[in-house]
C-alpha cells in the first residue's frame, strides 16, 4: 500500500480491514468463525495480526463477506514484506548477501 510514493509507517494486515468490515456490519467473530467452518481462536488471531491470512481463508471470508481474496492476499504479501523489512537481523543478512553478490 504506497501512496504518492510513500510506504506506510507500519504494515496493514488484512485482518485489520475485515475486523473493521465485520464490526461496521455488526456481524459477531463468533458467528463468522461458525459460518466460515473455523475456530474462533484462528478467525480472532487473523483479525488481531497474529495469525497470516491463508488464499483459502481469504476465499473464505470473499465467499461470506463479498470481499474480494485477490487484493487481501496482495495485503498480506505487502504486510509480509514490510514486517521482513523491519527486522535488522535478516536486513544485515540481506546486505552481506548483496555484498557478495556484487563482488562476484
Amino acid at each position: 500500500m504506497v501512496a504518492n510514493g510513500l510506504t506506510p509507517a507500519y504494515p496493514v494486515h488484512p485482518g485489520e480491514i475485515i475486523k473493521s468490515e465485520i464490526e461496521y456490519r455488526g456481524i459477531s467473530q463468533r458467528k463468522l468463525a461458525q459460518d466460515l467452518g473455523m475456530q474462533y481462536s484462528v478467525l480472532n488471531e487473523i483479525l488481531n495480526a497474529k495469525r497470516p491470512l491463508t488464499e483459502k481463508s481469504a476465499l473464505l471470508f470473499e465467499a461470506a463477506l463479498g470481499i474480494d481474496a485477490e487484493p487481501l492476499m496482495q495485503l498480506q504479501l505487502k504486510y509480509n514484506l514490510q514486517t521482513a523489512k523491519k527486522e535488522k537481523k535478516f536486513i544485515d543478512k540481506v546486505n552481506k548477501i548483496r555484498k557478495i553478490s556484487a563482488a562476484l
